[in-house]
């Protein structure tokens, strides 16, 4: 640690043994899978053995409320709660019956959305500062569903034979709260079993531009269901797609706004509770898609408002228990008659801003709404729908905010800029159900078109440092002689792996086809060449046996003795061994050295300039997170291509899961062992260097 004027230079250096895959487990000992995961059996055995520890803490885990509840202090929280949940119980009352007529239901049920599910969540719910009860958004596509199952054309009254435009508002009103009710209780359970399977993390496939834009298109539904309260219109509703375009029916109601003076009021708002009654199961099947629709859009809503608070405070929100507590308060809110509920951004914000501390702020606001009912509630007999449409209307104010996302999108990101695009048009034209639906499939399609479509770079190292970068990108990056680290800014798998291994070949320049069918075409000259050579060495030693016996008979009839006539035939053919006691020397071996040396002058740089140039490839696997089945087989066609043509493929930086998904795979074998894959990139690149042999060896250490 040196100390420099300004602050403090720090440096270290770090000398250790270059760590493969083998050497890496055994200096960190690292667990085998049946370590880790415990079998089945095991798991059924310890769940139903009595541990009393575990058990306390199960059951406070699911109902959180006997963690804080026992330590609450009514010195310190009982004020700040109390003023909190008066002010969030009095923005409830007029936001309850506003938002019950963009859910197309009498205002009193709004009223009863606001109660029960907060108590509930009261129980449940581990968000200190969110405010359960009615949202805008919810309640439009609460409002979709119940037109489209209960429109007015249904119940309209008949005049003996006589079909009048005059609907029977009271039947009407009770089928739509029976669909309301059914929607929500099948939305809660379906919460609740994600809740329970752990399934908390399905929020996080609705982006944040994907939810703003759903809220802003969700925010025109909710202007255009409130046209009618706010200047006396009535225009027919229609559902499904397109259903925001009833252009000549405005221009119909319009024509007659001279005859219509009347002004739609509240209406009677009944004293005292509703008791529980059980959903029609048997709509069930017609509201399966749009319960789950609120579902996910409700635990969305709720647990980024929940996420937001709880960093900024300072404490952890379970998203799996949110899930929970979340699908308990629309479940039993159901049963009486309540419609779905989410947290608020508007009275999640007062209730902050007022000093909350717990979720006691959410029992004083429903005994507000519960005051308001059994004995208030005349008094908002005489409130025209026109003023409660109005409250949504300014409600609906920070959603028309976020039209200024697609400028910052613009700057910041283009794919999310067309998810947002996409999103609110879909939502627009499709209605609230469907277009969620092709939201998140549009979504997830600009996810995997971005996997598919990855960042490839060649990587280079920073002198002095075991940093490797993009070497197209960073102009200090040097590429290492005769290796090249080649790395993908995505995971491999099935959909980018044939793309992989394409961009493999054009960053390294190597077009391994082409080579190996050149190499075996040059293996094939090289063979017919050792035939050639072997054929006309058999042929020589054939003449020069048979002219040495002829020439033997010649000297032997003249009379040469058999030591001149062997030193004469030696010295005829050139031959320069001299014969010592024990040493013989066979015509064979002429061929073998002939054959030799013409090996010699084949050799392996004659298949191409590209023999020198790379000899090792280090695939950089660090930011792959899971490996399928399809790309281990392209891994393996990887090792198997290159070492055709003499280049040897390491791997580099792979995490433990993708280690343990590689031998499930089978992909290690006698050719390829574990050798091959190095714990960091700079471990593979000194490996190589160390293993050529016309290459300095370097010391293993890093000095930064």
């Amino acid at each position: 640690l040196e100390h420099r004027s300004g602050g403090y230079l720090i440096t270290f250096r770090v000398e250790r043994d270059v760590l493969d895959e083998l050497k890496l487990e055994e200096v960190t000992q690292r667990k085998s899978y049946a370590d880790i995961h415990s079998s089945l059996s095991e798991q059924l055995k310890n769940s139903l053995r009595c541990n009393v520890p575990y058990l306390k803490q199960s059951i406070v885990r699911r109902l959180p409320v006997l963690y804080w509840l026992p330590k609450y202090s009514v010195w310190d929280y009982g004020m700040p709660d109390l003023i909190s949940g008066i002010s969030v119980g009095i923005m409830h009352l007029p936001q309850g019956m506003a938002y019950a007529l963009l859910a197309s239901l009498p205002p009193v049920f709004g009223l009863y959305s606001s109660l029960y599910p907060a108590l509930v969540y009261f129980f449940f719910g581990t968000s200190r500062h969110v405010s359960i009860g009615t949202f805008t958004v919810l309640s439009i596509m609460v409002g979709s569903v119940t037109e489209r199952l209960a429109p007015d054309v249904d119940f309209q009254k008949a005049n003996g034979t006589n079909i009048t435009a005059e609907a029977d508002v009271t039947a009407r009103d009770s089928y739509r709260v029976q669909v309301a009710a059914a929607a929500t209780v099948l939305g809660g359970l379906i919460q609740v079993l994600l809740g329970v399977v752990k399934f908390g993390f399905v929020g996080t496939y609705l982006s944040e531009p994907l939810v703003r834009a759903y809220t802003t298109a969700a925010a025109v539904h909710a202007v255009v269901a409130q046209v009618k309260y706010i200047f006396g219109v009535f225009p027919t509703r229609f559902s499904g797609p397109l259903s925001l375009i009833v252009a000549g029916t405005l221009i119909s109601s319009y024509a007659h706004l001279n005859t219509n003076y009347t002004i739609s009021v509240v209406g009677e708002i009944p004293s005292g509770l509703s008791s529980p009654s059980v959903p029609d199961v048997s709509l069930f099947g017609e509201v399966i898609g749009d319960a789950f629709a609120l579902a996910i859009v409700g635990y969305a809503i709720t647990i980024s408002l929940g996420k937001t608070f709880a960093l900024k405070h300072g404490y952890k929100v379970d998203n799996n228990q949110e899930l929970v507590a979340l699908g308990l308060s629309n479940t039993v809110g159901g049963f009486f008659q309540c419609f779905s509920v989410c947290s608020s951004m508007s009275r999640s914000l007062i209730q902050d801003t007022t000093g909350v501390k717990t979720q006691m702020a959410g029992v004083a606001s429903s005994l507000i709404v519960l005051v308001t009912i059994l004995k208030l509630g005349t008094l908002f007999q005489e409130l025209p729908k026109a003023v409660l449409s109005a409250i949504v209307f300014v409600n609906l104010k920070g959603m028309f905010k976020q039209y200024y996302d697609i400028v910052t999108l613009w700057r910041s990101s283009k794919i999310d800029l067309v998810v947002w695009l996409v999103t609110w048009v879909s939502t627009l034209l499709l209605n609230l159900d469907l277009g969620l639906a092709a939201s998140v499939t549009f979504a997830l399609f600009t996810v995997i078109f971005r996997t598919q479509l990855p960042t490839y770079s060649v990587l280079g190292n920073i002198p002095g440092t075991e940093l490797y970068v993009d070497i197209e990108m960073h102009r200090e990056a040097r590429g290492i002689p005769g290796v090249t680290i080649f790395r993908s800014s995505a995971t491999v798998y099935f959909a980018n792996a044939d793309l992989y291994l394409e961009a493999l070949k054009e960053k390294s320049g190597l077009n391994i086809s082409k080579m190996i069918i050149y190499k075996r075409r040059q293996e094939a000259k090289q063979k017919r060449r050792e035939r050639r050579a072997e054929r006309r060495a058999k042929r020589q030693a054939k003449r020069e046996v048979m002219f040495s016996i002829l020439f033997s008979f010649q000297l032997l009839s003249l009379g040469v003795t058999a030591a001149s006539l062997l030193a004469h035939y030696c010295t005829s053919l050139g031959w320069m061994s001299e014969l010592q006691d024990g040493d013989t020397t066979t015509l064979g071996s002429s061929s073998e050295d002939t054959l030799s040396q013409d090996l010699e002058r084949i050799s392996l740089g004659s298949l191409g300039k590209w023999t020198w140039d790379i000899h090792s490839i280090i695939l950089d696997l660090s930011t792959a997170n899971f490996i399928d089945t399809v790309a281990i087989k392209t891994m393996k066609n990887i090792f198997q291509d290159f070492s055709e043509i003499d280049v040897d493929v390491y791997m580099a930086g792979c995490q433990a899961s993708v280690v343990e998904q590689l031998e499930h795979g089978d992909f290690f074998s006698e050719k390829i062992t574990k050798r091959r894959l190095f714990a960091s990139v700079h471990d593979a690149v000194l490996h190589c260097l160390n293993h050529q042999e016309n290459c300095d060896v370097p010391k293993c250490a890093t000095q930064i």
